[in-house]
């Protein structure tokens, strides 16, 4: 996303949502004998949580100043403190609100969901494509055959149907932060969903009952019933002569209107419009959007760079790699794409609004251990499952709209810098023995790498998990943090001894820790500004000066877009960066190495992910040699 509300809502802080529930993917084990069709409506029966809380608003303000403080000159910074404390003043707007804002918290059980549903998603206009939607690299699979790449993608597509089974049954355990438990409503959200784009704002369609998903091979999209007469899933070798039957049941040009849903929101949707005036069109988007999921069965990617394999790797899940290649053969509005291409690549892409990172990562483990450990058997008798092919008629105005589509997806490919690797010189473990946080670590090197290339430190966000809460989604965690930035300038900056380092260090880690704190238990502040101030435009009261002030547009342009999502297997989530002159940085620690996807545009000269990555590589070394040194001088 590239708007500053809407910033780098990239997954959760995977650390601080630390769950109980861990799914078994062994064949055999009884969770995969669940067998359902539909997408249950009944609730399922979790713990009662209690209402998001309204922050006092002096401890906002009083926060708001001093994260803002690393951002600004002297002057400027006393001019925005001043507007904050004014804000702030008895009887002033910002009483006012806050009042409101609490009266809106005593009513409803989390304040902020449909604000941020529609600040962070539904009326972002920029493509979905790369500025919004996540995806997840898989570990790389080697395709000796056709066969064997529909094998695996059939494996992957019974992985989620099953765990689609475990979330509708109700059999999916509670999910605990220590001993608190957390809102599992995300995961009821990730099949069956669609985005549906408008002229101003989008929408997000539900299907309660659906009993296909929709395959993409050569831009093609294809029905694919799943479910059995008798409500069960088909097996693995059914889905895979359905995949089969796709890749053999026609091969004629595509209409691509595949290629729309990478466009604008607002254009997209007038060609949405337009694609339903035709009853064959109006078919064909229902039997998407309606879909309990997207396969696409992509081609071998054409391109020529020096690009490592996990960064193409990344690519082609991000974004396809062009209209010659597989941007194409997505649905990019649908909450769950999974991505199997035939020279190995495979992962996923999902769209935002209806989810954050975990869920999709505890998916996104549970089926590819589902996938390795599953072998399909021929000495059975197998049916092929129903498959229909979905045909469009276009107007010269859609053909239109899906050529500018096609050179649109392009330009911004091409603008796209990606850099994913695995960081193998240490990893959590390691880090946890120098009894240090690992993710406040790791969050002190992307912003003393940023220190490091750029000369100053830059607004930095970090997800965290607000889902102690009912319906729960993130709040910020601020991680340019006065401490922070003091130490990266004493370890880059000064000749101090290792113990004067390391001391700056800790307190680096208490800071960010005490931050984390306060996002988690729903106290940090930028979701509360934005209730305050969304409560002001609604309200017809003319926007206070606090969210008109530079300084408040400085510590907003989240120049560090991060976020930790972790994996049990060796994956990582990507993004693109949220301001044009900024970085996407999402990891996944591991016990021994720590995975990393760093993303910039190329039409900004002054990022770099290449170099953003070797100084992060560079800042992680140095201070666990820091940390070590001071260890050693100690004793």
């Amino acid at each position: 996303m590239a708007n500053t509300t809407a910033g780098a809502v990239r997954g959760l802080s995977q650390k601080f949502i630390c769950s109980k529930h861990v799914l078994s993917a062994s064949p055999g084990v009884g969770l995969y004998s669940l067998r359902t069709k539909s997408m249950s409506s009944k609730a399922l029966q979790y713990a009662k949580l209690p209402s998001l809380p309204v922050p006092k608003l002096n401890q906002t303000l009083e926060q708001y100043i001093r994260t803002v403080k690393p951002l600004l000159t002297k002057d400027e910074f006393a001019v925005t403190e001043q507007v904050a404390k004014n804000f702030g003043a008895p009887g002033g707007v910002g009483e006012k609100l806050q009042l409101m804002l609490e009266e809106k918290g005593a009513k409803e059980p989390n304040w902020l969901s449909e604000w941020w549903l529609d600040s962070a998603y539904l009326s972002y206009r920029l493509p979905v494509l790369v500025h919004s939607n996540p995806a997840l690299v898989f570990p790389k699979q080697n395709f000796l055959s056709k066969k064997e790449h529909l094998a695996y993608a059939a494996k992957l597509i019974v992985g989620a149907l099953r765990y689609k089974a475990i979330i509708d049954s109700g059999k999916l355990e509670q999910d605990y932060l220590g001993k608190s438990p957390l809102d599992m409503s995300q995961y009821t959200k990730v099949f069956n969903g669609c985005r549906i784009p408008g002229l101003k704002t989008d929408t997000i369609r539900h299907a309660l009952d659906s009993n296909h998903i929709i395959v993409i091979h050569n831009n093609q999209f294809y029905k694919v019933v799943v479910y059995g007469e008798n409500g069960q899933i088909l097996d693995d070798r059914d889905i895979l002569n359905g995949l089969t039957c796709v890749t053999q049941k026609y091969n004629g040009p595509s209409a691509g209107v595949g290629f729309l849903t990478t466009e604008c929101r607002n254009v997209w949707g007038i060609a949405h419009k337009e694609l339903n005036k035709d009853p064959v069109n109006r078919a064909s988007l229902q039997a998407i959007e309606d879909s309990i999921f997207v396969m696409c069965l992509d081609k071998s990617s054409k391109i020529e760079d020096n690009a490592t394999v996990s960064t193409r790797m990344a690519l082609q899940l991000l974004h396809g790699y062009g209209a010659e290649n597989n941007s194409g053969n997505r649905w990019f509005d649908k909450t769950l794409q999974l991505i199997v291409s035939e020279d190995g690549v495979n992962g996923l892409c999902y769209e935002h609004s209806p989810t954050e990172g975990p869920p999709i990562a505890n998916l996104a483990d549970f089926i590819v251990n589902y996938a390795q450990e599953k072998t399909l058997r021929d000495d059975e008798r197998h049916l092929t499952p129903h498959c229909e092919r979905l045909t469009f008629n276009l107007t010269s105005a859609l053909d239109e709209a899906v050529m500018l589509a096609k050179r649109n997806v392009d330009q911004l490919v091409q603008d796209v810098q990606m850099n994913s690797f695995s960081f193998d010189k240490f990893g959590k473990e390691d880090i946890k023995a120098l009894k240090l946080s690992p993710d406040s670590f790791i969050q002190i090197a992307i912003q003393m790498a940023f220190i490091r290339l750029h000369g100053h430190p830059a607004a930095h966000y970090e997800s965290a998990s607000t889902r102690r809460f009912h319906g729960g989604r993130t709040e910020t965690i601020r991680s340019c943090l006065p401490e922070i930035v003091n130490f990266a300038n004493i370890h880059l900056k000064q000749n101090l001894s290792p113990h004067e380092k390391f001391k700056a260090l800790q307190s680096a880690v208490n800071a960010h820790k005490g931050y984390v704190g306060m996002a988690i238990n729903g106290q940090a502040i930028d979701r509360h500004l934005l209730g305050l101030k969304r409560l002001a435009i609604e309200g017809g009261i003319d926007i206070p000066s606090l969210f008109l002030d530079p300084g408040y547009s400085t510590s907003n342009n989240w120049r560090l877009s991060t976020s930790q999502v972790a994996a049990v297997n060796d994956m990582v989530m990507c993004y693109g960066p949220v301001t044009p002159d900024g970085y996407g940085c999402c990891y996944n620690p591991r016990r021994d190495e720590i995975n990393f996807a760093v993303s910039a545009f190329n039409s900004n000269p002054t990022t770099c992910a290449e170099k953003f990555g070797e100084a992060l590589k560079k800042c992680l070394e140095e201070m666990r040699d820091v940390a070590t040194s001071s260890i050693l001088s100690s004793l």
